[in-house]
C-alpha cells in the first residue's frame, strides 16, 4: 500500500511539473460589467415623490432625479484611475429646492434660452410671457421644467440603466398654449456614454425647445476650465446683441474667435472675444434627425475627455460667465468660468426669427431631441 501511495505521489509531481512547463491555452476571460441602480427618496413635495437615482455601470457613476430633470452628478476616472465628480452642483437633490441656483444639470424647458421681449406670436396670436432675464424670458419662465416633479420609473437592460420620466405642462402654464406631455429618457450605457432622449406632443400649436443645462468641468472641479481644449464641428455662430438675444445674423466663424474647428485651448478664445462665451453655434443649417458629433473636450491635466453627438441644429455654448462666489457642493465656491454647458438645441429666439429653424410644434406632430455625452480618457 505503500508502494502504491508512493507511486501516486511520483506521478502527481510529474503531472504537475509538466503542467508548469506545457501550460495549456486558455480562452481570454471577460470582464463581467456589473450594472447597478440604485433608488432613494430624498423628498415629499405635495403629493409628489422625489427620488434620486444612481447608475453605476462599473467604471462611472451618474447621479440624477426626477426633480426638475436633473443630472446631480457625473463621476468619472482620471487617466490613473481617480475617481471624480465633474459636474457643478449642490451637496443634496433637496438643496435644489430651495433658492435659485443657475440651472446646474437641469432639463431646461418648455423653452430653452431666450425669448427676445418675453412674447411670441403664433396665428395672429401674440403670448406674453414673464420676463426672467431682463426685458426677457429665459428657459421656460418663472417655474420652468427644472422646477417641476416628474413621473420616474428606472429600467434597465444588458447594456443601459435608465430612468424614463414624464411630465404634463398644461395650457396656459408660464404662458405658452397648448397642454404638452413630454417624455425624458436619461441613460448610462456600458461604454460610458450619458444618453439623453426627448419626446413631447401637444394639443394645440405651441413652441418646444428642449435641453440638458449641466455644467462640465473635467479637472474635477477645482479650478476655471480656462485650460480645457475644444474642438467644434460647427462653421458659423449665430451673433448676439447687448442683451445676448440672437441678432438674426449667421456667421461664418472663418478669422474670429469662435472658430474651434481645430483644437483651441478655451482660456486663448476667451481672451481673443473679450469676454467668456454665451453663443449658438451651428452645427445644422436646417432640423433633420441626423446624429452629429458636435464637440470634442479634453483636459490634459487629467486626461479626461468629453465627445458629444446630437441631432439638434446647434448647441449652446456657455462658459459659466455669470457665476461668481457661488456655494457649490463639498464646500467649493463656484467662480467665473468653472465649468461649461453644450446645450443642444434649437437656435435661439426661433420663434422671432424667420430664419432661424422653427422652434413650432402642431398638433399631431412629435418633437424629438437626443443627445449623447461619451466620457473617456487620453494618456
Amino acid at each position: 500500500m505503500k508502494k502504491i501511495q508512493q507511486a501516486g505521489l511520483a506521478l502527481a509531481t510529474l503531472l504537475l511539473a509538466f503542467s508548469c512547463n506545457e501550460k495549456p491555452k486558455q480562452e481570454p476571460v471577460k470582464e463581467e460589467i456589473k450594472l447597478m441602480i440604485k433608488v432613494e427618496k430624498v423628498a415629499q413635495i405635495g403629493e409628489s415623490e422625489v427620488f434620486k437615482y444612481t447608475l453605476d455601470n462599473g467604471t462611472m457613476q451618474v447621479e440624477m432625479s426626477n426633480y426638475g430633470g436633473l443630472i446631480s452628478k457625473i463621476v468619472v476616472p482620471d487617466k490613473e484611475g481617480n475617481l471624480e465628480n465633474i459636474a457643478l452642483t449642490l451637496d443634496s437633490i433637496p438643496e435644489f429646492f430651495k433658492g435659485e441656483n443657475p440651472f446646474f444639470g437641469a432639463t431646461a424647458g418648455r423653452v430653452a434660452n431666450r425669448i427676445s421681449n418675453a412674447k411670441f406670436t403664433l396665428d395672429g396670436t401674440t403670448y406674453e410671457l414673464a420676463k426672467t432675464n431682463g426685458d426677457n424670458h429665459l428657459h421656460g419662465g418663472v417655474e420652468g421644467f427644472n422646477k417641476k416633479v416628474w413621473k420616474s420609473e428606472e429600467y434597465s437592460n444588458d447594456s443601459t440603466l435608465g430612468v424614463k420620466m414624464t411630465y404634463l405642462s398644461v395650457d396656459g402654464e408660464e404662458g405658452y398654449p397648448g397642454n404638452l406631455t413630454t417624455t425624458l429618457w436619461m441613460e448610462l450605457t456600458t461604454d460610458n456614454v450619458i444618453r439623453i432622449k426627448f419626446e413631447a406632443t401637444t394639443d394645440k400649436k405651441t413652441i418646444v425647445n428642449l435641453t440638458n443645462h449641466t455644467y462640465f468641468n473635467l479637472g474635477g472641479i477645482k479650478r476655471d476650465v480656462l485650460d480645457h481644449e475644444f474642438q467644434f464641428w460647427a462653421d458659423a455662430y449665430t451673433p448676439v446683441d447687448d442683451e445676448l438675444i440672437p441678432t438674426g445674423e449667421v456667421k461664418d466663424v472663418t478669422g474670429t474667435p469662435f472658430d474651434f474647428r481645430t483644437s483651441k485651448i478655451l482660456g486663448d478664445q476667451i481672451a481673443a472675444n473679450g469676454g467668456g462665451f454665451d453663443h449658438n453655434f451651428v452645427t445644422k443649417r436646417e432640423k433633420s434627425p441626423e446624429m452629429k458629433k458636435i464637440v470634442y473636450v479634453k483636459h490634459p491635466a487629467s486626461g479626461r475627455t468629453l465627445e458629444m453627438t446630437s441631432d439638434a441644429p446647434g448647441v449652446q455654448f456657455y462658459t459659466a460667465n455669470f457665476i461668481k462666489d457661488f456655494p457649490g457642493a463639498e464646500g467649493k465656491t463656484y467662480q467665473q468660468h468653472w465649468g461649461f454647458c453644450l446645450e443642444s438645441q434649437v437656435w435661439p429666439d426661433g420663434i422671432n426669427k424667420p430664419n432661424f429653424p422653427s422652434p413650432i410644434l402642431n398638433p399631431g406632430e412629435k418633437y424629438a431631441h437626443n443627445i449623447e455625452y461619451k466620457f473617456g480618457v487620453e494618456k
